[in-house]
C-alpha cells in the first residue's frame, strides 16, 4: 500500500511520463542509431576508424553531460531555445536521443561489421541487386539490432542526470520513476523509494516481456 508521500510525488503522471519518455528517445534514437550503424559499416571514408573510435567513447558519455548539453541547445538564449522544450519531456526526450544514439549505432555497427561482409558475399552469390542485399543485411541483422533497441531502452528508463537537469523534475509535468526515486531518497523515505525501484523494475520487465513477444511472433510469420 503506497503511503501519503506517493500521492504527492504524483505516482501516475510519474509512470505516464517515464513511458512516453521512454518510448519516443527509444524510437527516435533506433532510427538514427541504426540508419548510423549500417551505414557506417558499409561506406569507406578517410578518418573512419577516427568516427567509429568518437562514437564509441560517446556510448560511455556520462548522462550530466549530455543533459548538461542539452540544456545549453534548449535554454533561452540557445541555439533552440525558441523550440521551448526546457522542462518538458520532448526536452527530456532530445537529452536520451543524445545519450541512446550512439549506443545503438556502435553496437549495430559492431554486428554489421561482423556479418554484412557475409551477407553480401550470399546475396551476391544468388544475383541479388544492391537493395535486396540491404534488405537481407537488415533481415539477418533482426536480431542484433532488436538487441540494441532494447539496450537504448534500458538505457533510457534507467536515466536520471539527463532528465533531472533537463526536465527540472516538476511534479505531474516531468518527473520520471528515476527521479522520483532521488526525490524520496532525498527526503529520507527509503522504503517508498525501493518500492517505487521494484515497480520499475516490473514496468521495464513488462515492456521487456511484451516486445519479445511481438518479435517472436515477427519470426514465427516469417517461418510460415
Amino acid at each position: 500500500m503506497f503511503s501519503d508521500f506517493f500521492s504527492q510525488i504524483g505516482i501516475f503522471d510519474t509512470i505516464r511520463v517515464t513511458l512516453v519518455m521512454s518510448f519516443f528517445s527509444t524510437l527516435i534514437a533506433s532510427f538514427f542509431g541504426t540508419s548510423l550503424g549500417l551505414l557506417l559499416e558499409r561506406r569507406s571514408f578517410p578518418g573512419k576508424r577516427i568516427v567509429v573510435r568518437v562514437n564509441r567513447t560517446l556510448m560511455g558519455l556520462p548522462p550530466v553531460v549530455a543533459g548538461l548539453v542539452a540544456y545549453i541547445l534548449l535554454m533561452r538564449r540557445g541555439p533552440l531555445g525558441s523550440l521551448g522544450w526546457l522542462f518538458t519531456i520532448r526536452g527530456m526526450v532530445l537529452a536520451q536521443v543524445i545519450i541512446i544514439t550512439p549506443i545503438i549505432c556502435g553496437m549495430v555497427y559492431t554486428s554489421a561489421a561482423r556479418m554484412a561482409p557475409i551477407i553480401r558475399a550470399f546475396a551476391k552469390c544468388i544475383g541479388a541487386d544492391k537493395s535486396q542485399t540491404n534488405r537481407l543485411v537488415i533481415k539477418e541483422m533482426r536480431s542484433e539490432i532488436y538487441f540494441s533497441i532494447v539496450t537504448g531502452f534500458g538505457r533510457s528508463i534507467s536515466e536520471v542526470g539527463a532528465v533531472m537537469l533537463v526536465g527540472g523534475n516538476i511534479k505531474n509535468a516531468t518527473r520520471t520513476m528515476t527521479t522520483a526515486i532521488a526525490t524520496l531518497q532525498s527526503a529520507g523515505v527509503f522504503t517508498d523509494g525501493i518500492t517505487l525501484g521494484i515497480m520499475l523494475l516490473i514496468m521495464a520487465f513488462i515492456v521487456m516481456l511484451v516486445a519479445d513477444r511481438f518479435r517472436k511472433e515477427d519470426m514465427y510469420d516469417e517461418n510460415l
